[in-house]
């Protein structure tokens, strides 16, 4: 067996715009630490749930066009993550690549499947029917996680198999996000996880 390389996968990812002005720092080899705030309570409630879950460590301080409304600070959140995501991989070499979980929360049951390819192709499906969930719309909720994969490269199968509670619901999906995404990064040799020789 080949010894797994213990190179850190860290990353800092910033972007600003007339819209949103968002710094971030990832270390995907943590514990699971958040340092969170985007001043969208339910955002940071969601993110937190995926770096306990993946045990990632993640600080991502965000100010965005709240007068607005949330969709640049979300979507830009999710854009900048995915980005650090792809820069903390790199080649991907050692990575298990694969990730699947089922998660339930009470009622509700979230299917998430993951393949850090370098090909981008989200596939969400959350089914919410609540307009909004504290200040978050539903709908950027799904768009949060379209953008994740398209800017981490990755492809990204979600969808919500039971559940009547919206919050419930959302947060079942972002915890079998973090679950699949934990499994897929985690690193078991100094291969390229590819037939190709890489991803």
């Amino acid at each position: 067996m080949q010894p797994v390389n213990l190179t850190p996968r860290t990353a800092f990812q910033s972007r600003t715009t007339s819209e949103v002005d968002i710094e971030l720092k990832l270390n995907l080899d943590g514990t699971g630490q958040a340092d969170i705030k985007t001043g969208l309570a339910f955002l940071d409630h969601m993110l937190t749930a995926l770096v306990k879950h993946s045990r990632i460590d993640l600080q991502l301080i965000a100010s965005g066009d709240l007068h607005v409304d949330d969709h640049h600070t979300v979507e830009d959140c999710a854009m900048v993550l995915g980005r650090a995501l792809g820069q903390a991989l790199g080649d991907g070499r050692g990575i298990t690549r694969f990730g699947y979980a089922f998660v339930p929360l009470d009622e509700a049951l979230a299917r998430a499947v993951v393949d850090l390819s370098g090909r981008p192709w989200p596939s969400v499906k959350l089914g919410l029917t609540r307009e909004m969930l504290g200040q978050v719309a539903t709908e950027n909720l799904e768009h949060f996680l379209n953008s994740l994969a398209i800017e981490g490269r990755f492809a990204l199968h979600v969808n919500l198999l039971s559940g009547t509670n919206d919050h419930h619901r959302a947060e079942a999906a972002f915890k079998a996000v973090a679950l699949a995404l934990g499994q897929a990064i985690q690193r078991k040799s100094t291969d390229i996880p590819s037939t190709k020789g890489t991803l």
